[in-house]
């Protein structure tokens, strides 16, 4: 029998062990964490709108009408019309012709990869995807090649020498470094090797782009340039779910094909409903994202002069590059005992050696919520140089 007592203790000795925290109340900068009062800088909420009133509203108001549960799968009898409106919604809101509405932005990936390719085709995914894209492209059986992070000649010295069916997948913004990947060179080769493009905007959408469209509307590139578009909703939007949006042939294939969306109980109708409330709010409340940037650009200016080695990124999520477990353990800790939750992440989200604490911001984070995490990170500056004994 495995010995899983054995692995469990390995990973403890090698930094690597996680536990999970135990929140209070509602999410929001000011967390209560295992009955402790932190702020909270490792949050995915980046407009501030997972406890916004209006969408909480929005929610309970459709509840008479909806109920609760999705209790069934879209093909069964839980397609409700607040799924459709939503999905309605979700098209406009992208630019695109078409969209489905599924319950994580795991499954969203999962389903929408293995459905697009299979056995004899190949997929050409890069190298720093999330792990729901590259166990989605595992689901599909397909070939995959993985392309240096970002490198566009490598991708298409792999794509001239391919036949068949080709799919390129790609994050639009990557979730540890924070950059953001080629995407108009990505469509361009696309095009010029008859390859579909997949993009993953999970960490786009709401914040980047005119009124928080995403990352492909920043750069203008249409349906026909990037043919999938892939989003999750439990980020910026602040709800729950995900979707994908492309035109109307591929959604109506997606509702054959993709298991992931088939075979699963609908989200519940309300969380729908609140979603398009929040939507409403990201593209009219500018302002939100303008603080946030006025936020990011006063850290990266601050940390950068405190002698932080931070990642080449114009998002809410900046890491700081400290290396090894155990630093970046006692630097997260040493945050914590200031008050202050934010994340150490390890192998095997980040490569060997690349260990790190994500910083991420909220638009719910204030000018004085920042001097204290600076302010903090100055007092805490010469741990990540100390040995890992002592770090422990």
């Amino acid at each position: 029998m495995r010995d899983f007592a054995a692995e469990l203790e390995n990973r403890k000795q090698a930094g690597l062990y996680r536990t999970r925290r135990l929140i209070s109340g509602p999410q929001q900068p000011a967390l209560v964490s295992d009955g402790v009062p932190l702020l909270s800088f490792c949050s995915n909420d980046y407009l501030g709108l997972a406890n916004h009133p209006d969408i909480i509203r929005a929610a309970t108001d459709a509840m008479p009408e909806t109920g609760l549960g999705g209790a069934a799968s879209h093909l069964i009898c839980g397609h409700h019309d607040a799924h459709h409106q939503l999905e309605v919604r979700l098209a406009a809101f992208t630019g695109r012709s078409s969209a489905l509405f599924f319950s994580t932005g795991y499954m969203a990936n999962m389903g929408v990869i293995s459905a697009l390719a299979g056995r004899g085709d190949t997929i050409f995914s890069d190298r720093l995807n999330h792990a729901s894209i590259v166990d989605g492209c595992i689901l599909s059986r397909a070939r995959v090649r993985r392309y240096p992070h970002g490198d566009m000649d490598a991708l298409a010295d792999m794509l001239a020498g391919a036949d068949g069916h080709k799919l390129v997948v790609t994050d639009g913004v990557f979730s540890m470094d924070g950059d953001i990947a080629p995407l108009s060179e990505l469509a361009a080769l696309c095009r010029a090797h008859d390859a579909l493009l997949v993009v993953d905007d999970a960490h786009g959408v709401g914040v980047l782009g005119p009124q928080g469209r995403g990352s492909l509307t920043e750069l203008g590139l249409s349906e026909e340039d990037v043919p999938v578009l892939i989003g999750t909703l439990g980020k910026a939007v602040g709800t729950s779910g995900a979707f994908v949006a492309g035109s109307q042939l591929l959604m109506d294939y997606l509702v054959q094909k993709a298991r992931t969306y088939i075979y699963t109980t609908a989200m519940p109708p309300a969380i729908a409903a609140a979603t398009c409330t929040s939507l409403e709010l990201i593209e009219r409340e500018d302002n939100r994202r303008s603080h946030l940037q006025s936020l990011i650009g006063e850290f990266r200016r601050q940390a950068s002069l405190l002698g932080y080695e931070l990642m080449p990124s114009r998002t809410p999520i900046q890491p700081i590059m400290v290396g090894d477990n155990w630093s970046a353990l006692a630097l997260s800790q040493a945050l914590e005992a200031k008050g202050l939750m934010v994340t150490a992440i390890r192998p095997p989200t980040v490569p060997e050696g690349q260990a790190r604490l994500r910083v991420t911001f909220s638009a719910a984070h204030s000018r004085e919520d920042l001097s204290r995490l600076l302010a903090a990170l100055a007092e805490c500056r010469s741990l990540i140089n100390r040995p890992s004994a002592e770090a422990v």
